[in-house]
């Protein structure tokens, strides 16, 4: 397909002027050349034309807020400070497999201030002799070469990168939204320690209650065991008194048959 029918189609009833990302992968560009790309696409950030058959950026309309550009698998050569007339915003440029063979083209990237990340893989030029180190000193703009820094450590993953500014964005809307006004927890911590002293005031008058009525309830108990051994001592007195009785009472029935055997005799 065609790259100006491939452009009508990735559009779906969108205006170019709405549209932010456009993938133009393994489409045709007829003579090398960019078609149907125009300034109406004002809002592009990203825009990617890999394997296009693509060897001339001189079509390239202005995308003065595109910050991504893929160009891989390509057949560019030459002809590179197109990029910093025309999009001057860029921080990623990927130019692996194209047919760039020596330093006086990249140079012209110098003018990219703030390109940040640079992808020469698979070209030619990777083939020179210090070919990162020259690369590193000519555009001291750039952090990363062909996926790593000066110190060979690997360049994070861009969409990681967008998912975790993301999630701190969301994380952060979070906060506002279910976050106190400010002061407020200040209030609730200060209510808080007044509850606490009211519960320890109404826990120590509650135990001196509690000892009060602790110790009238043992008076109590005393007292009742007191009555209950004085009705014990007064119960076993009348038995006793009882007893004798009973003994004297028997004594005079003995007298008195004593008696009456006397006047028999």
């Amino acid at each position: 397909m065609e790259m100006k029918k491939r452009i009508n189609l990735e559009l779906r009833d969108r205006a170019p002027e709405e549209v932010t990302e456009l993938v133009l992968d393994n489409c045709f560009c007829v003579n090398g050349e960019i078609e149907g790309l125009n300034d109406t696409f004002k809002k592009l950030e990203f825009l990617s034309m890999a394997n296009v058959e693509l060897s001339s950026l001189a079509r390239l309309p202005s995308l003065n807020k595109l910050r991504k550009l893929e160009l891989s698998d390509n057949i560019i050569s030459g002809g590179l400070e197109v990029l910093a007339e025309k999009c001057p915003n860029l921080t990623y440029l990927n130019l692996s497999g194209n047919k760039i063979k020596d330093l006086s083209t990249v140079e012209a990237l110098q003018n990219l201030k703030n390109l940040k990340s640079l992808d020469l893989f698979n070209c030619e030029i990777t083939n020179l002799e210090d070919y990162r180190e020259s690369i590193f000193e000519l555009l001291q703009q750039i952090t990363y070469l062909d996926g790593f820094d000066q110190e060979d450590n690997e360049a994070p993953d861009s969409e990681e990168e967008d998912d975790e500014d993301g999630d701190e964005d969301d994380e952060e809307e979070e906060e506002d939204e279910a976050g106190p006004p400010e002061g407020y927890e200040e209030e609730e911590e200060e209510e808080d320690e007044d509850e606490d002293e009211d519960e320890d005031e109404a826990g120590s008058e509650l135990g001196e209650g509690e000892e009060e009525v602790g110790l009238s309830y043992l008076m109590k108990e005393e007292i009742q065991d007191e009555e209950d051994d004085d009705d014990y001592v007064e119960e076993g007195e009348e038995e006793e008194e009882e007893e004798e009785e009973g003994l004297r009472g028997e004594k005079r029935k003995r007298d008195a048959e004593d008696d009456g055997e006397e006047e028999d005799d």
